[in-house]
């Protein structure tokens, strides 16, 4: 029998302990082919996932798959992410979580079929090495190393606040 993996339990513990907490739970994703988001939110093959109670209907986290519905502007999709293709679970507020290595993109998206903008979901770059998130700090290997202590500015330009952005730790 193959060892199944620790991944999924993590991603439940870290979830229970945003909602214990009063946190909003995001998962950033690596997109591919086995992956069912609304396509037209996607970028560079990523995207981020508000997975709170309240955006959420049907939640179920299993060891293979994330499965939910959610609304992206008032239109209701089917939500289908394989395990494999998370790369961080992390709380909005604060962005403490946990980031996992994903090893490699298997082809297009699938879109849900929705053409609308979503409230919460953003996309993020490349894969983290970190298991620590800051809202301030920039996910790219390159910048992280120069500037991983100072504000970055937001997408607007001004600095600070806004959206939670993964910190790379070393």
């Amino acid at each position: 029998m193959q060892e199944i993996s620790t991944k999924p339990y993590l991603l439940r513990a870290l979830y229970e302990w945003c909602t214990d907490n009063g946190y909003t739970p995001h998962i950033a994703v690596r997109v591919d082919n086995q992956t069912r988001v609304p396509r037209q939110f996607v970028r560079d093959n990523e995207i981020v996932l508000n997975i709170s109670f309240e955006a959420t209907s049907q939640l179920q986290m299993g060891n293979e798959w994330i499965e939910f519905s959610a609304r992206f502007s008032g239109k209701s999709h089917k939500i289908e992410v394989p395990i494999a293709n998370i790369l961080a679970i992390y709380a909005r507020e604060n962005g403490q979580g946990m980031a996992f290595p994903v090893e490699s993109a298997g082809g297009e998206a699938q879109d849900s079929g929705a053409d609308a903008e979503p409230a919460d979901e953003t996309a993020v770059p490349a894969a983290p090495r970190a298991v620590e998130t800051s809202p301030a700090a920039d996910t790219t290997a390159a910048k992280a190393d120069s500037a991983a202590d100072s504000p970055q500015p937001d997408d607007d330009g001004s600095k600070g606040g806004g959206r939670a952005r993964l910190k790379i730790v070393k």
